[in-house]
């Protein structure tokens, strides 16, 4: 049987009553169609009863080990016109890319006697040679001798200068005593003796730094006899790993439907990253594309979603849908897609248009708002309508930059608008030292057991899928927020947020992290999963008037 047979999934129930897409997904931000959903769930079926590969997903309890995969079904129209789809995995399984019911990668890079597997093997004789010279203990004893002769040199040198201010000092003071008692024939022999006593002094700290020098210089030599190889075995290594790496690239050659082959290099060369990043190419949208191109299959539709643990950093729900990344993905599906009619882009779609803006508190300083879900705080690069927008035309004679804090485009609630330039400053000098309180209402998708408590874990925006949010304890910046239930019932828990930081998506990754809450606010197209709002609304806020100082608190219950 042929290849693109096996790996032609036919539907095991019947599709008669599903309509098909009337145009290809928009990868990077849906919703699954109706027979994507049914693949799916055939697959789904597959990875639970399978018997071909072993892999801990962490379904069975989160372990350390255990992590889980990104899968991906490509609905398609063979030759003799039979709907069914393909399916793929991000990645490798089981150290490797090739496994029965799963389109094969766009490059095997695993081959056992591939240039890459070799140049890799090369690699790991350069670390390994430099890992054996590096532990030389002389390398050690050096560098901390070299460390010992700096700051000896330093500190000679210090306090030489020390001598050298007092000296200078001393002499004042003598010139001045003797233009007083002696007459002119003594007083220039002291002057000429003072001024001997400088040029000593200077001679000196010149000798003293010439003699560090050559110390610093020795122990430096001998160092640099040690290192030479290293760096020149480090150097060597760099050329090759950058070599390896380019050679990689060029392999990876993707097609689209007129046939067009472009590589990663190619596709890369006009982003602003300039070169791939780590996996590009790897994830499972980019093979279903080129499995189908390569087979003459009629892509229809497509859908990814999670299977298993969620990794530490990243949020990712078992069985939950995910659009393609935008860092590692969307240039090479921006190419393989050419000439395919795909749905609307629905992030192009101004989500304000005939929402109004509804003003709390007015003065001659300050404008306090409630901002509806789907409204941007400032324009955005395609949609210019916003808070900023709509507070500008209200205001036209304001000046500043009017908005003093955000809200994510999905959350509602209150803001604080600036009028002028100093309230701007005053009020953004409270934000900064914590003097405002916020307090925000959020529905989560589940029940939460405790009753309240403090979420701490450090964010940082994912370099590869902006605008989403990532874990990081390393590079991330520190978040706190408390939280306390006010009612629970259908499967859902509302509750109390007091953020004390305020990062980018803070509420909403503190609840989906499974080091967090562990579920996600309800209607999180990030995080969770999309419903008719993001159930999230900053409710009170408090502050002091920048003007007279007298503390103010504002509320604006939630519409949920």
């Amino acid at each position: 049987m042929p290849e693109q047979d096996l790996l032609f999934h036919s539907f095991k129930e019947p599709i008669d009553g599903y309509g098909l897409p009337d145009r290809f997904t928009f990868p990077f931000y849906y919703q699954p169609h109706p027979l994507c959903l049914l693949a799916a769930k055939q697959l789904q079926d597959y990875l639970e009863t399978q018997s071909d590969w072993q892999r801990s997903f962490g379904l069975s309890g989160k372990t350390e080990a255990a992590t889980g995969k990104m899968f991906g079904v490509l609905l398609v129209h063979n030759q003799q016109g039979e709907v069914g789809f393909l399916s793929a995995f991000s990645g490798k399984i089981a150290d490797s890319l090739h496994h029965p019911y799963f389109v094969p990668p766009v490059f095997d890079m695993l081959e056992p006697d591939g240039f890459f597997r070799k140049g890799q093997d090369e690699l790991t004789q350069f670390s390994n040679r430099i890992k054996q010279l590096e532990s030389n203990a002389l390398i050690a004893i050096y560098k901390a001798e070299l460390t010992a002769k700096e700051d000896s040199a330093l500190l000679a040198l210090q306090e030489h200068r020390a001598r050298m201010i007092t000296g200078r000092k001393i002499r004042k003071e003598q010139r001045i005593s003797a233009q007083k008692h002696l007459n002119s024939e003594n007083l220039l022999r002291l002057n000429e003796a003072l001024a001997k006593e400088s040029i000593q002094q200077k001679n000196q700290l010149r000798d003293l730094k010439l003699y560090w020098e050559e110390q610093i210089k020795i122990t430096t030599d001998h160092l640099t006899h040690i290192t030479r190889e290293i760096s020149a075995l480090k150097m060597r290594r760099r050329h090759s790993s950058n070599s390896l790496h380019k050679l990689l690239f060029d392999h990876y050659r993707f097609l689209n439907k007129d046939g067009v082959y472009k590589n990663l290099r190619d596709i890369f060369n006009t982003t602003p990253q300039n070169i791939p990043p780590a996996g590009a190419g790897e994830c499972a949208a980019p093979k279903l594309l080129q499995y189908a191109f390569q087979h003459d299959l009629k892509p229809l539709a497509m859908a990814e979603f999670w299977w298993g643990q969620s990794p530490k950093s990243e949020i990712r729900k078992h069985k939950n849908f995910y659009s393609a990344c935008l860092g590692k993905c969307r240039p090479i599906l921006l190419h393989m897609l050419d000439g395919i009619e795909i749905d609307k882009n629905p992030l192009l779609t101004n989500p304000a248009e005939g929402k109004n803006i509804q003003i709390i508190y007015q003065d001659d300083v300050m404008v306090v708002i409630n901002k509806p879900a789907g409204f941007l705080s400032v324009p955005g690069k395609d949609i210019e309508d916003s808070v900023f927008f709509r507070m500008k035309h209200r205001f036209p004679t304001a000046t500043g930059p009017l908005i003093v804090h955000r809200l994510d485009m999905l959350t509602s609630g209150l803001m604080v608008i600036a009028l002028t330039k100093d309230t701007h400053k005053k009020l953004q000098k409270q934000f900064i030292h914590r003097v405002v309180k916020k307090r925000y209402v959020a529905l989560l998708d589940g029940l939460l057991d405790a009753d309240n408590g403090i979420v701490d874990l450090p964010l940082r925006v994912d370099l590869d899928d902006r605008p989403r949010q990532l874990v990081c304890y390393e590079y991330g910046k520190a978040a706190q927020t408390k939280w306390h239930v006010i009612a629970r019932n259908n499967q859902h828990t509302k509750v109390y947020f007091h953020p004390i930081t305020g990062r980018t998506h803070q509420l909403r990754i503190h609840s989906a992290h499974f080091n967090g809450l562990n579920m996600a606010i309800v209607g999180d197209d990030l995080y969770g999963t999309k419903s008719k709002r993001l159930y999230l609304h900053a409710e009170t806020l408090e502050l002091n008037h920048p003007t007279t100082q007298v503390a103010m608190k504002f509320q604006v219950d939630a519409e949920f």
